[in-house]
């Protein structure tokens, strides 16, 4: 799992001194640059990108000229360049000259009949590859396939075509954009090497010509669905400014209260929610919640959660068990059967320090209470079941003392249920071990080093559900 802005991630180098680790490592940086990992404009500094992929800085240099050459990156100054989408239309114009080369060749190396135990090998190795979904091993072993049968043509021109048009470069930047269609792909190169180890040119030029555009027709398949995920992830990019409004801005300040938030979804918009409320009377609204699944749909009915809590929240209200059991009512109604939500919450006095909370099915929020030398720590239970779930659901309402220097910790189970490796979640356990040695530490401090040690038992593992934290500490100057 990564939590962004919360830690740098350690790169793996592929770090070596023969000849083959560092063919590794331009093939990987080839794929890598233009399928996804760098986004188009991205300026990257040639040393890190040296550095990160185990290749000394000429290599990377000549490597980065070969991409200028295909309009994939523009270098600039102090050893950087910008990179580029690359062009689909000239892509397939390429593909369309190799298809007529790799024809020529062909027909010219069926005089080799019977000598093709090298394409053969490559074959096997691109199998291999294909079966451990090494797709920089399969791109590999394909551009040594097809040149050794520019080579076996004779013919220097074909050759110089290849170099020219860079289709080493091209094959591995294209071979991830055509991965459902590799078995295929893969499996295409045998009756080629058939046919010449037979003889038989005209039927093995005809072979490689219809291998290298049906190839060309998956890569333009490809373009086309990613034009349509490019408008997808527009859409999502405008939903997720639409959801980051949802939440209270960073100036957003509760009197005597000094807090620190973080948000993460899992799915890039998600359905974890805080809110804080400017209420009648000196009185202020806390809220958490967790909207049961992910995604649009979570964020669409998280958006239904808020709209109805405030609705009712920013209206004169003196009971909260009320407050809430209509908010439940307007969600109920208004909501597929399906759906529910956990949520806390608490309205709170600064004058007094009074709390007073509605917990519905949410992770109990932990008051941290700092003692000489470590800290005491209560838990703001659940007293009811979620929201939505039920229409006539009665809920209670309970108050907690706070005093100066308590810390609310208020969580969903995206933190508690972080999963490592083996499966293992990290659990109330270690967030209650952490928060027992938070002593006079700061919310952002606390914020910070408990995502640091998700993150960590995490180990790269990817996050399966959103993230919220909420962090709060009581300041003195509000006393009546």
């Amino acid at each position: 799992m990564i939590l962004l802005n919360r830690e740098t991630r350690k790169s793996t180098s592929m770090v070596g001194a023969n000849g083959h680790l560092n063919e590794l490592g331009r093939v990987r940086l080839t794929r890598e640059l233009f399928c996804g990992r760098y986004r188009p404009g991205q300026r990257v500094r040639l040393r890190e990108i040296a550095a990160k992929y185990g290749l000394n800085n000429h290599a990377v240099l000549k490597l980065f000229t070969e991409f200028q050459s295909l309009g994939l990156v523009t270098l600039s100054g102090n050893f950087a360049a910008v990179l580029h989408l690359p062009d689909a239309k000239e892509m397939h114009e390429a593909y369309e000259i190799r298809a007529g080369i790799e024809e020529i060749a062909g027909r010219t190396a069926a005089a080799l009949k019977g000598n093709t135990a090298e394409l053969q090998k490559e074959l096997e190795a691109m199998r291999v590859a294909l079966s451990t979904g090494d797709l920089d091993g399969c791109a590999e072993h394909d551009v040594k396939f097809h040149k050794a049968i520019l080579q076996s043509s004779g013919n220097g021109n074909l050759l110089r075509v290849w170099d020219a048009l860079v289709f080493d470069v091209r094959i591995r930047i294209s071979i991830s954009k055509v991965s459902k269609d590799l078995p295929e792909v893969v499996e295409s190169h045998q009756p080629i090497v058939d046919a010449l180890r037979n003889g038989r040119a005209r039927e093995a030029s005809l072979l490689l010509r219809n291998h290298v555009e049906t190839f060309a027709e998956y890569l333009k398949k490809s373009d086309s669905d990613s034009g349509v995920h490019r408008a997808f992830r527009k859409d999502m990019e405008g939903a997720k400014d639409v959801q980051q409004a949802f939440f209270p801005p960073q100036s957003f300040s509760i009197p005597c209260l000094s807090c620190e938030t973080f948000y993460q979804p899992a799915r890039g918009i998600g359905g974890d929610y805080y809110d804080f409320l400017s209420l009648s009377g000196g009185r202020w609204g806390i809220a958490i919640g967790d909207v049961s699944g992910k995604g649009i749909g979570a964020a669409l009915l998280m958006a239904s959660l808020q709209a109805s809590l405030r609705a009712q929240a920013l209206h004169p209200h003196s009971d909260l068990t009320a407050l809430i059991g209509d908010v439940n009512r307007l969600v109920y109604e208004s909501s597929p059967t399906a759906f529910f939500a956990s949520l806390f919450y608490a309205e709170y006095k600064p004058a007094t320090r009074m709390l007073q909370y509605v917990n519905a099915g949410h992770n109990p929020p932990i008051i941290v209470r700092p003692q000489m030398e470590s800290c005491e720590l209560f838990h703001l239970r659940a007293q009811a079941v979620p929201i939505g779930m039920f229409v006539d659901t009665q809920f209670a309402a309970t108050k907690f003392q706070l005093a100066k220097d308590d810390i609310l910790v208020a969580y969903t189970d995206g933190i508690t249920e972080a999963a490592n490796a083996s499966g293992e979640l990290w659990g109330l356990e270690r967030l209650e071990r952490l928060l027992r040695s938070c002593n006079r530490m700061a919310p952002d401090e606390i914020v910070e080093r408990i995502l640091a040690e998700v993150s960590e038992f995490a180990n790269g593992e990817p996050q399966h559900d959103d993230i919220t934290l909420v962090v709060m500490k009581v300041q003195e100057g509000c006393e009546i």
